[in-house]
């Protein structure tokens, strides 16, 4: 990623009882280095019950997430 910063808006929003949503583009960077673009809307687990982390799969729902 270059060092230069895109001036297009992300915003973050928690959503109660529920995962981080992220609207617009942007990288996400794992542990060992691997990115992957993504786009327009992305889910984040908060609660730790996703079979998919980073990524919500609605398990928050399931596991009583409250938070």
């Amino acid at each position: 990623m270059s060092q230069e910063q895109d001036n297009t808006q992300i915003i973050a929003q928690v959503l109660p009882n529920g995962p981080i949503v992220i609207h617009g583009d942007f990288i996400i960077r794992d542990a060992e280095g691997v990115e992957t673009q993504r786009t327009v809307k992305t889910s984040l687990c908060r609660c730790g019950a996703s079979a998919k982390k980073p990524y919500c799969d609605g398990s928050h729902r399931k596991a009583g997430f409250e938070g």
